[in-house]
């Protein structure tokens, strides 16, 4: 087996064994505490321009399979992981993960100390790192990592063109800012007909399109970043069209709105964040991967109010607009493959129409 390292912005090095493709990349490091799910992960479009840690300590042990995606392609930049399954054991499985990183050029490391890995990025915040095969020219591997950026992410991961599904009677539109197709698969099975526009659409296309409700999606990234979508939303908010915006959808909201985000230290990815409903006080488990939130202390208490926090770190976790037909969450409802405690969200979004 081929060593390979990966070699983080303090100086950190950590040593393991190369699976999937063999070239280097640079990448910000993150992890997830799931313990099912790797694959719809790997294929989510909010963790483009990132190498992200698993906590669980076996993965790849029920393979591939190709219909639990949830987007076009592979948008992690790299894997780290403790122990890689050899055979996998699935009656739905295509194929096993190492070849599934192969064929989609994604690199990764086995055999990684994971516990000490996130109890550092825990301790120090998310960092960049590099994943290399030699460390012979370090000086040089932390230079270029301490340069690294990646710009117009959502550009990148959003569609270019508009895609239609279903054939239902409640008219969606949503705005792809780096979708999980379990979005639009829990629109389509409440007889709604989705039309996915990308992300720079402009208000004035959507509002002619006489739809009965938007949906603004997830996606990565800085949500500062994304001027255009902000610019839009805000002509979108000036409307009575109901809205309904998840993770970096509530973000933008908020920041047409008036308020600001920050990034956290290390983010909030796993399906096992608390939130608490304000309203009710009820405790729902929810999936979350996000880095930025939205600060409390810009929200105008005239313009919106908050609906749900995190239990644990008290952070904003929804937003209700005041005299508007429109809510934000920062958590993701389609959490697929769970848990499904608030997709009660997409009933509640399509009651307002």
């Amino acid at each position: 087996m081929k060593k390979g390292y990966l070699v983080l912005e303090n100086g950190e090095i950590f040593e393991g064994n190369k699976i999937g493709s063999e070239r280097d990349t640079v990448c910000e490091v993150v992890f997830n505490t799931s313990m099912t799910g790797y694959l719809e992960i790997f294929t989510d479009p909010s963790y483009a321009g990132q190498g992200v840690t698993l906590t669980y300590p076996l993965i790849g042990n029920y393979g591939i399979i190709t219909n639990d995606v949830e987007s076009r392609k592979m948008w992690i930049k790299a894997i780290f992981i403790h122990e890689l399954a050899e055979l996998e054991s699935n009656f739905r499985a295509e194929t096993n993960l190492n070849d599934y990183l192969k064929d989609n050029d994604i690199p990764g490391l086995k055999n990684v100390n994971t516990r000490k890995l996130t109890k550092l990025l825990r301790d120090n915040g998310t960092m960049r790192g590099k994943l290399v095969s030699d460390i012979s020219n370090l000086q040089e591997i932390i230079k270029e990592i301490k340069e690294y950026t990646f710009p117009n992410v959502v550009g990148e991961v959003s569609n270019k063109h508009i895609r239609e599904f279903g054939e239902g009677k409640n008219k969606i539109a949503l705005i792809d800012f780096g979708c999980k197709e379990n979005i639009i698969r829990s629109l389509v099975n409440r007889n709604c007909t989705v039309t996915a526009f990308p992300q720079d659409i402009s208000a004035e296309t959507i509002l002619e399109g006489k739809f009965d409700g938007i949906v603004l999606s997830n996606g990565p990234g800085d949500p500062e970043d994304c001027k255009i979508a902000i610019d839009n939303i805000k002509k979108l908010y000036k409307s009575d069209i109901p809205i309904m915006g998840i993770c970096l959808g509530h973000q933008l909201m908020a920041l047409a709105t008036g308020a600001t985000t920050a990034k956290l230290k290390y983010g909030h990815r796993g399906p096992n964040h608390p939130v608490k409903e304000l309203k009710t006080g009820r405790i729902c488990i929810t999936s979350q991967n996000h880095g930025y939130y939205v600060k409390e202390d810009s929200i105008n208490k005239d313009i919106a109010e908050v609906s749900y926090i995190n239990v644990n770190d008290g952070t904003i976790e929804g937003l209700n607009y005041k005299g508007k037909n429109i809510f934000t969450v920062q958590f993701h409802p389609e959490a697929c493959p769970g848990p499904q405690d608030c997709a009660y969200l997409f009933d509640e979004f399509l009651a307002k129409i």
